[in-house]
């Protein structure tokens, strides 16, 4: 094989291979490998810099800012040179000095600033007397990451000047009055003396709710710590996640230490934020009365779970995520905003089967294949033998599986506990060696009789080309170490599930492989191999005639008679290094990834992918959870205007920085009434003050809203409908609306539930379809 060592890249996605003449002539394949390239960067001395400066904009609607601060920082470094008594202003004078100042070195520059924005120099004055925590993380979390930068060399630096602001956080209307911010010897006088001691009440009787406790709830609950949220006696937060403290947190889940693994986050979390600020009122479960919720989760669907109830509670939510340098904040405001699960991202591309299965060209295809193998070997079939054992209703279950998936269960509870039945660890190393063989060697051999390396497609390509890599045979060597690896830790896993002492003594190993007889594989013709996703699908589906289960079934025996096995299935976890199962998943992984010449991973890069970490790192999340704390400032305040809110979108590798103010509830209409996800009818008690039946129900929409119902739903359970037999909706009518929800669904009403929610479908007076918001029917 000849390798050219450099592309020529003639665009985004092109490339020429340039002179070719030294070369043999073409024939099928190859690959090319993506470099960076080393990037030089200069940068203006700091002098040269301040004359002539170079802006990173963040935010659009405020292009014209970071000249204006550049100036105004300019002008607080000199005004403490000429009052190094005082360094930072005090009062509404010494912001009027400041402006004087401005205007001087505005005058002498050399890149200046058309007209100086003096109340912005002047909130810039009274803003430098204090410091913020949330505006802390932000700049901290950024300067962090560009000295890693520096040090690294990876990422592309900050070019010059980066001003960040946010005084969109001061009060709408009203000025703060300058007796408010005077220091009262308090912990939180550096808050105080921007926002004022009333609005330093207001936050410290607050009640929030923050939904997980990982890295960016840790985060949040130190800043929230900081500013004093929920420090008086009538505030609280409440704090839940249902993890436990794995050691994988500790590296960017800083309220966690060694001795906190396996304890549950929540719990822990609020312990430290109590040794931080002991004032602060947490407790780690929920179901209050909240004024607001922050989320940070790790999942799409508790995303949308807690979107959705804070959308009927009507309670404002700060949504954020981190992906490794890529962070975003949303906020989510009622009757103002659209809610978190208004817009969604497309879904994330799964793997087709085919590919996974036999046509594999990416190290994250062979580590999906592995935690597979992984699932099937140790978990699920596991599990099932284990049922099958103790659990008397297991084969009732299994009976209402379709054929195929009960054949296949049956065949391999068989296996694992007769066929392959283990007694000593001498077998479970025997059962590894022909894992090992049937995996890596006999499967590739049997796809390469199917499609050799030289089969042509009908249209006369070549078979082997574009993302299908032709592989080969591993023939298994002793004195390879991940071949070692391979079978040890599958040896040992299968000594888990039996109950069976294992070992890690290489050279008892060894004595047990040099006994084992490997068959001699042969090739068969007639095998079918899956080429495309819909022919493994349309296999998946076929059936099995029942007389094949039976025969499966009479010749496994029953549970009395294996009564002496026990069986254990294995759950998956990557942190404990001495479990033997990432030991498993990067061999089996990397063996995978040899046959078709795929780069093995190391054991860091397998657990990423393998054990779906999310990557953190701390400098993100810093300035997320300052972003957020940020715009709770602006929800304390009771802020009204759409512009004072920010949603963020950050990038700390490239850097970028995009700040917008967040979209509006969109708006239906039905007759003259606006409403959005927001709005909904609210419904309590009749005029008798009694509960309304379902007649008198679609009476109050026609003569309320004008609204004929010509369906109504609560959950999945259809109430009404206008093609509903006369019958059945003589029956209905006359019930009240908690006694028709129980008949239909035939479920009671638990004893806490005191709101109902109904869906309807509505027609106007001229009979067409209208789109009109649900009914929360409070009946307790």
């Amino acid at each position: 094989m000849q390798c050219l060592k450099y592309f020529v890249i003639s665009g985004p996605y092109t490339f020429s291979i340039g002179d070719t003449s030294g070369l043999s002539d073409y024939v099928s394949g190859g690959y090319a490998v993506q470099c960076k390239m080393p990037k030089t960067l200069n940068f203006k001395s700091i002098k040269k810099a301040l004359h002539d400066p170079e802006f990173l904009i963040t935010d659009f609607a405020k292009f014209d800012r970071p000249a204006q601060l550049h100036l105004g920082f300019q002008a607080l470094h000199e005004y403490n040179k000429r009052n190094s008594s005082l360094p930072r202003p005090r009062n509404k004078d010494d912001g009027n000095k400041l402006v004087e100042i401005a205007k001087e070195i505005n005058g002498k520059a050399c890149s200046k600033v058309d007209e100086i924005d003096e109340k912005l120099l002047r909130e810039l004055s009274y803003q430098a007397r204090g410091d913020l925590c949330p505006m802390q993380g932000i700049i901290g979390g950024i300067a962090a990451q560009e000295v890693m930068k520096a040090c690294s060399g990876k990422f592309h630096p900050i070019v010059q000047w980066f001003y960040f602001d946010a005084l969109e956080c001061l009060p709408e209307e009203q000025e703060i009055a300058e007796e408010s911010c005077k220091a009262v010897g308090s912990r939180y006088d550096s808050q105080v003396c921007v926002f004022g001691k009333e609005f330093q009440e207001k936050i410290s009787t607050q009640k929030y709710f923050v939904v997980g406790s990982g890295a960016i709830g840790c985060e949040l609950l130190k800043n929230f710590a900081m500013m004093g949220l929920a420090s008086d006696s009538r505030g609280k937060i409440f704090v839940t996640d249902m993890d436990i403290i794995e050691r994988s947190n500790l590296n960017r889940q800083f309220l966690f230490r060694p001795a906190d693994v396996q304890k549950p986050k929540s719990d822990v979390a609020a312990r430290a934020v109590k040794t931080m600020n002991p004032d602060v009122n947490i407790i780690s479960h929920q179901n209050r009365n909240l004024d607001g919720v922050a989320n940070a989760l790790d999942n799409i669907d508790a995303r949308m779970y807690m979107d959705r109830r804070c959308v009927y509670y009507r309670k404002p939510l700060l949504e954020s995520g981190t992906l490794g340098t890529k962070g975003n904040v949303q906020v989510v405001y009622p009757f103002l905003t659209e809610s978190y699960s208004s817009s969604q991202d497309p879904p994330e591309k799964s793997i087709p089967i085919c590919t996974l299965k036999n046509f594999p060209n990416a190290i994250e295809h062979t580590l999906q294949w592995a935690r597979d193998a992984f699932e099937g070997l140790f978990t699920q079939t596991a599990e099932n033998a284990a049922q099958y054992l103790t659990d008397p209703k297991f084969m009732e279950r299994l009976a209402k599986l379709p054929g195929v998936q009960q054949a296949e269960t049956l065949e391999n509870i068989h296996k694992s506990l007769v066929d392959d039945l283990p007694k000593n660890f001498a077998d479970c190393v025997k059962w590894a060696r022909l894992l090992f063989q049937e995996n890596y060697h006999n499967q590739i051999a049997q796809l390469l009789h199917n499609f050799p390396p030289n089969q042509t497609t009908s249209s006369g390509q070549p078979f082997w080309s574009g993302p299908k890599r032709c592989p080969h045979p591993l023939i298994f060597d002793p004195c390879n170490e991940t071949h070692m690896n391979f079978i040890i830790a599958a040896a040992n896993m299968r000594a888990f599930v039996y109950n069976l002492k294992g070992s890690v003594d290489k050279k008892y190993v060894l004595e047990i492989l040099e006994q084992i007889n490997v068959p001699t594989f042969k090739p068969r013709s007639g095998v079918k191999i899956h080429v495309s996703d819909q022919e493994a699908e349309a296999a998946s589906q076929a059936s099995v005639e029942q007389n094949e289960v039976d025969k499966l079934l009479s010749r496994l025996p029953s549970p009395e008679v294996l009564s002496g096995i026990k069986v254990s299935n294995v759950e998956f976890e990557k942190d404990d290094d001495t479990n033997f199962h990432m030991d498993f998943i990067v061999a089996c992984s990397n063996l995978r990834a040899e046959n078709y010449d795929i780069a093995p991973a190391d054991r860091h890069k397998s657990k990423l992918i393998a054990g779906k970490i999310i990557p953190a790192i701390a400098t993100t999340t810093a300035v997320v959870s300052g972003l957020v704390c940020l715009e709770l400032y602006k929800i304390i305040q009771g802020s009204k205007k759409l512009e004072t809110f920010k949603n963020g979108f950050i990038n700390l590798a490239l850097p970028f920085f995009a700040f917008s103010e967040p979209i509006t509830a969109p708006k239906n209409k039905y007759y003259e009434s606006e409403f959005s996800l927001w709005d909904r009818f609210e419904l309590t008690l009749n005029d008798k003050g009694e509960e309304f039946t379902l007649q008198e129900f679609l009476d109050y929409f026609q003569n309320e809203h004008k609204l004929e119902v010509s369906m109504l739903s609560q959950g999945v359970c259809m109430l009404y409908s206008f093609f509903m037999p006369q019958s059945k909706l003589k029956e209905r009518l006359p019930l009240k609306m908690t006694e028709l929800v129980a008949k239909v669904s035939k479920k009671k009403i638990k004893p806490h539930v005191k709101a109902l929610v109904f869906e309807l479908c509505c027609n106007d007076t001229d009979g067409e379809d209208v789109e009109v918001p649900y009914v929360r029917y409070k009946f307790r």
